[in-house]
Order: structure tokens, then sequence, then C-alpha cells
């Protein structure tokens, strides 16, 4: 990843991680699936035996999901812990949410700490975002007798596919222009309301028609739940404000749908940073023989797989140093 690539990847995700606020790490960022709480908890209660305070470094960290799982194993003050991440946004909120953590903003390919200083090194969901050279950045910090742990997106799997259908629909979503006409319709009918002449609602009216077909076509092809149930919801909002425009205030929508319109943007950034970090099989191999290289023992480098399901979760590395 470029530092234009880096940049676009950490303003897409910085307003994003900012405005979680206090919501617990585990109900935001999408991913909230109990194996993933399971594997983590697993993880570290073994790991209790091995380390009592371990030097923890948790990498892309985005909300603390690793850290809050770490403290809720090993107890609050034990473990010494740092955090990484490209978004300061994601930083300023992991440090106001969980006191004593130390945060550092910085590229995961470039992470400004020195060798082998870290019992634990993890990263879920957010160091492959950097490229495969990143998962060596991580590995470089692990002292000897230490661990690596890491939940790497898994390229066709359940979180991909998502994903991808979300980022499909966004961008057509996009492509239709239902916000921009949207706007327009809103502002004329607004204005129309107040006594102005009608021939401009109505034409803004004949504009919006063929992306409110668009749309429909989009929540039929995907399901009314793609992109987190942004387009049914943005679909249904519209229509209601519209049919009853005179008890709305006009900067209010207005505003709101000028928000909608970038957000939609940043949405899509992050769809497709996460699409595009997937990794195959192949991927994985390279990984664990660099791992084998820099004298490490490999655990586990496997899809997770979640009980019930056929669809991978993830991909999860565990290796020892």
């Amino acid at each position: 990843m470029n530092e234009t690539d880096t940049s676009q990847a950490a303003n897409s995700w910085d307003t994003y991680w900012a405005g979680t606020g206090d919501v617990g790490a585990f109900s935001s960022g999408g991913v909230s699936h109990p194996a993933i709480r399971s594997f983590w908890i697993e993880l570290f209660q073994a790991m209790q035996d091995d380390f009592e305070a371990p030097r923890l470094l948790d990498i892309a960290t985005g909300n603390g999901a690793v850290v809050e799982m770490a403290l809720s194993i090993f107890g609050e003050g034990k473990p010494i812990i740092t955090c990484v991440d490209v978004s300061n946004g994601a930083i300023e909120n992991v440090e106001r949410r969980f006191p004593g953590v130390t945060g550092i903003v910085a590229d995961a390919l470039r992470i400004p700490l020195e060798d082998e200083c870290f019992d634990i090194a993890t990263s879920q969901f957010g160091v492959e975002y950097a490229g495969a050279d990143a998962l060596s950045e991580a590995a470089r910090m692990v002292a000897p007798g230490g661990r690596l742990a890491l939940m790497l997106h898994i390229e066709s799997g359940s979180i991909h596919k998502e994903c991808s259908d979300s980022l499909g629909a966004v961008g057509k979503l996009q492509a239709s222009r239902f916000v921009p006409l949207s706007i327009e319709l809103f502002r004329t009918g607004f204005e129309a309301v107040r006594g102005a002449d009608r021939a401009p609602y109505d034409a803004a009216g004949r504009e919006l028609a063929p992306a409110i077909h668009a749309v429909e076509q989009i929540i039929d092809e995907y399901g009314e739940h793609v992109a987190a149930d942004t387009v049914a919801r943005l679909y249904s909002d519209v229509g209601r404000i519209h049919s009853h425009i005179q008890n709305y205030d006009p900067e209010e929508v207005l505003g709101w749908l000028g928000t909608m319109e970038s957000e939609l943007a940043a949405y899509s950034g992050r769809m497709s940073s996460m699409t595009e970090a997937c990794l195959d099989q192949a991927a994985i191999d390279r990984f664990a023989a660099d791992l084998r290289n820099m004298s490490f023992t490999l655990e586990r480098a496997e899809p997770l797989v979640p009980p019930g399901e056929t669809r991978p979760l993830a991909w999860v590395v565990i290796a020892r140093r």
C-alpha cells in the first residue's frame, strides 16, 4: 500500500471509528459473530499459563475488540497494551475507552517500535489491509517465547461476500444518483410548499423516478438488509419524508441528505478496502513460510468455520517464536 492509498484508507475509516464513541467494540465494525469472541477468549485463556501480565501489541486495533477480550481474561491493569492504527480517530477512541492503553497512529507496514518487544502480537481484521508485508511486520515485534495471533479476512468467506454485496449495492445506488436527485426534489418541493412555482418540483420528480426504480431493483437483487440496511432505509426515509414534506424542516432534511451522500462515499471506500484485503490460500502459505524463516513454530493457519455453517469467517494464524 503506497502513501496515497494509506491516506485514503485512513480517511475512510477515521470518521467511522471516531463516531463509534462508547459503543462496545464487538458491536461496531460489522463483525460480531460469537465464533470470533470464542476464538479470542480461548486463546487468551490458554496464554494465561504462559504470561501473567503480558506485553500485548494490537495492530489495526479499530474500536479495540481484541483489547476488550484481553482485559476480560487477564484482568484490568495486567496486560501492558499498546495499540496501533492508521486512523487517529480509532486511537483516540480506544485510549478513551480503555484508560492505560498506549496508542500509536502508524501505518501497519512501518510500526515505530523495536524488534521482539512484545509477548503477544494480535490483529483482528486489520493488519492485512496494509498488504502482505505488514504480516511480517507484526511478527517482527514478537519476543522469543511469545505468540503471534491473527484473524484475517478470507477470500470467498461470509464476510467477503457480505462486503462484496454491500460494495456492489452502494455502487449501484451512487450510479443511480438517487441521493442528489432526492436533494433536488426536496429543495424544489420545500419551495413549492412556500408558494413558489411547482414546475421545477414536478420536473425534479420526473428526474427522480428512474432512480427510484433503480433502488427498488437493488433491493430486489441484494435484499433489504444489504449494506447494513442502508439502501432500504434511505429509500424508505425519502418516501416517508416526501409524503409529509410540509411537516419537515428544509434545513434538516437537506442537511441529512448531504451527509448521506458523503457517508455513502466513505462506506464504499471501507467496503472496497475490506474486499481487497481478503487473502487466499496462496497468501497464507507464503506467510507461513515467512514465519518459519523468522524462527516461528506454526500452531494454526486455517479457516475459521463456525459450527453449523459452511462458509468460513476468517483465516486464523497462531504461531510461537
